[in-house]
């Protein structure tokens, strides 16, 4: 994926969050999905990381993934309104501008497949360092779903991130 001007390959980060993942009582699906569509757009340095759900693991989670260099940090799950749904509240410390308007076309794509994903509560924004974290329900079609809207856009935002201007 042609991203700037730098031939530096874009590095990203997949968090999965999930109690049951991480205890290995269950299998994370939509991680996997996410570095493969990751992957498939052109951007070959991504890994994966599974952590339990809760603010200090997701924030902890995402720090980790910022230091290592990662410019785009997808969550995968976390993101309802469960008691340990707290995905976005680990994440907003980091951000430094939300992008709501990524956030708010995620979910109204994803309510044209399931009604229910208007109660997702995932963020979208970028750090001060530079680097995009995108919030997305833990499901391998919301990830698909997510990613669909957000992929096409990382080009431009990471070129606007680096100083770009608006052209093209």
């Amino acid at each position: 994926m042609t991203h700037s001007p730098s031939a530096t390959p874009l590095r990203a980060v997949v968090v999965v969050v999930s109690d049951r993942c991480a205890a290995g009582s269950a299998t994370d699906r939509s991680g996997p999905r996410a570095v493969e569509l990751l992957s498939a757009a052109g951007i070959v340095d991504a890994t994966l990381r599974v952590v339990p759900d809760g603010v200090e693991s997701v924030a902890d989670a995402l720090a980790d993934a910022l230091a290592t260099g990662a410019r785009l940090v997808i969550t995968s799950g976390g993101t309802g309104v469960g008691p340990r749904d707290l995905t976005p509240e680990g994440t907003v410390g980091l951000l430094d501008r939300q992008l709501p308007g990524l956030a708010e076309a995620m979910r109204r794509d994803g309510a044209a497949h399931v009604p229910t994903a208007v109660l997702s509560r995932g963020l979208a924004g970028v750090t001060a360092g530079g680097a995009v974290i995108v919030n997305l329900p833990g499901s391998p079609s919301a990830v698909e779903q997510g990613l669909a809207v957000l992929l096409p856009l990382v080009p431009h935002l990471v070129d606007q991130l680096a100083g770009g201007d608006h052209r093209g």
